[in-house]
């Protein structure tokens, strides 16, 4: 039952992480306008994203434009998609796995195997979250640096958007999540993968009869 538990949590963790990975590759909020200096009443604000880039005006209206040219992107955009994707799919094959080998599901009914598709669904779990955890902080890195930068003072400020805290908490909760299922997901003492046969002396020596 504990282990049943621990999985459904794990489940409900991974879900959640999901859904932050769906929002972070989705989303235009990676990069968004700082309001710094003197004047903060500004007529527009700019947001960027994986895929697009948005200006929304003071009235509320927002256009936004597709990056034409895939060549043309920063090497941390393009890796920031190639892995979010990646990340996306492992977690929803690692959620699937864990599904079929889970306590609380009769999928299987080998329960010597159950532990190890467990396993298996944990490792998953925790690439995922390392996997989109890494283009996160690596575009936060290069939206700080560029922040800091002396040359760039003139030219409009960005800053970190809502999506960077988002991917890193759904890689924290999916490493989480994996981390417990390799923690948990071991197999039980005294399987055998079959049951056991216990014979009696007398019935298994054969009669021997002594002079």
């Amino acid at each position: 039952m504990g282990s049943a538990v621990v999985q459904m949590v794990c489940v409900a963790l991974g879900v959640v992480g999901l859904i932050g990975i769906v929002v972070c590759c989705a989303v235009p909020l990676w990069r968004v306008s700082a309001f710094t200096g003197s004047n903060i009443v500004t007529a527009e604000r700019s947001q960027e994203g994986l895929w697009t880039t948005c200006v929304v005006q003071s009235t509320g209206q927002q256009q936004c434009k597709n990056f034409e040219s895939l060549l043309d992107l920063g090497a941390d955009r393009q890796a920031a998609r190639a892995l979010t994707i990646i990340s996306g799919m492992l977690c929803c094959l690692s959620l699937l796995v864990l599904f079929c080998g889970s306590d609380f599901t009769t999928c299987l009914e080998n329960e010597d195997i159950k532990p190890k598709i467990s396993l298996v669904a944990g490792v998953g779990m925790l690439l995922a979250g390392i996997l989109v955890i890494i283009p996160v902080s690596w575009f936060a890195h290069n939206t700080v640096r560029d922040f800091y930068t002396p040359l760039l003072s003139s030219s409009p400020r960005m800053e970190l958007g809502a999506c960077i805290f988002v991917g890193w908490a759904s890689g924290v909760l999916l490493i989480i999540a994996g981390g417990l299922l390799c923690c948990f997901s071991r197999p039980k003492q005294g399987s055998s993968g079959g049951k056991a046969k216990y014979y009696s002396n007398s019935a298994s020596a054969p009669n021997k009869n002594y002079v």
